[in-house]
């Protein structure tokens, strides 16, 4: 199933390692904290688990949306790049 990641966490170092274990579950970054990516239902549970491991008692807000494909056909999307001059 296709999923959004989202999280608010105020620590730095806990953002950059939850940031890390998305990449490795093979989400793609569409903002800086969201992803977006297909997980199996196991591995969204996974994902879960790790990250809230991760924060433990720390400040912090993580939510993971399932998105169907009748859905994702609907999205709009506008990107302008930075120009590296």
């Amino acid at each position: 199933m296709n999923c959004i990641v989202i999280y608010d966490i105020v620590e730095d170092k806990i953002r950059n390692k939850i940031a890390d274990v998305c990449l490795d579950f093979g989400l793609e970054r569409i903002q800086y904290s969201a992803f977006f990516g297909e997980l199996s239902h196991n591995q969204k549970e996974t994902l879960f688990k790790k990250i809230k491991r991760l924060i433990g008692e720390e400040p912090g807000n993580i939510q993971i949306y399932p998105v169907c494909e009748k859905d994702l056909a609907l999205k709009l999307e506008y990107i302008v790049e930075k120009d590296e001059k």
